[in-house]
């Protein structure tokens, strides 16, 4: 069921959009109507289901917090690919990099330069990622005492912390039939801390990357061109798993391997689209500093794009692509775009290529001003979420869908 849209911008409405990377794109030189769905993309949209959504999460959440460098990581990693296996996502592949932690004081520790910067942000009401800092906040933080955490399952589960060394990240593609040299990626990360399940955070996101590999990898769709479905490793350290493989896949971008065999192991790529934190919208916090207890009615899905990136104005167009796929194929919430990306997987990759992120509130202004009060806490359990929270989540997922479909010109085979 598509929403009866009301809330289309005036100036979105005339927005002709062309995908900035090629014109070889099944959009290139179209103009999308923002009321008008494609009834095969609402088909894929369809396929979609709260029940299923929720179940893949849950299943995350029987490794814990999943932080990286631990037993429970690795089984989380292994967990996830025997699902995209399951799905027909295959075959799957893995980035293999090393990761040496750094002592948390030197780690944290910011130059002269940065820290006359935050304190300027500071006193001025900015956050870190570029918005200004509005209304109430509410403390933040990483929860690192494991007797915050009553459940004493839970506990023994997040016990192992971190060993540095070998880390990996599972990945698997669907492969276009007319370009499959040319390849959208779709990431969210599956590591989280905080000693709790790391259900949002990013569970909803890692969930979400999984049903859309799901759906495309249905036997009756075919894309024009491929699509990567990824899983990073190690955000919460610093984005060292999309950093990872930025540095050993992008000099491979396009190059037929072997040659004349029509394969490319990595396509050249298009856009990059990251999901973390997908569920939770509850709005500002009262001035007590706590937060209401249900999803706000005006909940929405937050697409962002970095304005000082190289490729801003490109990802701006790809943001409001998403839009106006939220427009035509979500059910319930709508979204909203922002310029503020930060702080998230597809950081690494904005530089490069258009890259925006999909989330549940501005990561530089709500987020970092308390917006989520399970963020890195025991409390990001699936057990703490509602449906209003888990159906955010879904809507997100159907935007995604519904804009990589038209992207990447799925079809499906009658």
């Amino acid at each position: 069921m598509v929403r009866t849209s009301n809330r289309i911008a005036t100036g979105f409405a005339l927005l002709a959009f062309a995908v900035p990377a090629t014109p070889l794109s099944a959009l290139a030189a179209q103009t999308i109507r923002p009321d008008t769905a494609n009834p095969e993309i609402t088909e894929l949209v369809s396929r979609l289901s709260l029940d299923r959504y929720k179940a893949t999460i849950k299943g995350l959440t029987q490794f814990g917090d999943r932080q990286q460098g631990t037993d429970r990581n690795r089984a989380a990693v292994d967990w996830i690919e025997k699902q995209l296996q399951s799905y027909g996502c295959t075959p799957t592949q893995r980035i293999t990099y090393n990761y040496e932690s750094r002592p948390r004081g030197e780690r944290q520790r910011p130059t002269p330069e940065q820290m006359a910067e935050f304190r300027r942000a500071r006193e001025e009401g900015w956050s870190v990622g570029g918005s200004r800092m509005r209304g109430n906040r509410a403390p933040t933080g990483v929860n690192r005492d494991s007797l915050r955490q009553p459940d004493p399952r839970l506990r023994a589960l997040n016990t192992q912390q971190p060993v540095d060394g070998e880390r990996q990240e599972v990945y698997c593609t669907k492969v276009g039939t007319k370009h499959p040299d040319q390849m959208y990626i779709i990431g969210g990360h599956m590591d989280g801390l905080g000693w709790g399940e790391a259900a949002n955070d990013d569970g909803s996101g890692t969930a979400l990357v999984m049903e859309l590999a799901r759906i495309f990898s249905m036997p009756d769709v075919k894309t024009d061109v491929s699509i990567r479905f990824i899983l990073w490793n190690n955000e919460e350290t610093g984005l060292n798993g999309a950093r990872a493989y930025v540095e050993q896949r992008a000099p491979l971008q396009g190059k037929e391997d072997p040659a004349g065999s029509g394969k490319y192991p990595e396509p050249k790529w298009l856009g990059m689209i990251q999901h973390d934190m997908m569920m939770f919208d509850h709005g500002m916090p009262l001035a007590d500093s706590t937060l209401p207890k249900n999803q706000r009615p005006e909940a929405d899905v937050n697409i962002e794009f970095q304005s000082q990136s190289k490729f801003a104005d490109e990802a701006a167009k790809l943001a409001w692509h998403f839009r106006g796929a939220n427009e035509r194929y979500a059910t319930d919430y709508p979204a909203a775009v922002g310029p503020h990306m930060t702080n998230t997987d597809s950081s690494p990759f904005m530089d490069l290529i258009p890259a925006i992120s999909l989330r549940e509130n501005e990561r530089g202004m709500q987020i970092g001003a308390g917006w989520n009060p399970n963020w890195h806490q025991p409390t990001d359990l699936f057990s703490t979420y509602s449906d209003d929270d888990f159906r955010l989540g879904l809507n997100a997922a159907q935007t995604t869908l519904g804009a990589i479909a038209e992207l990447s010109g799925a079809q499906i085979n009658k």
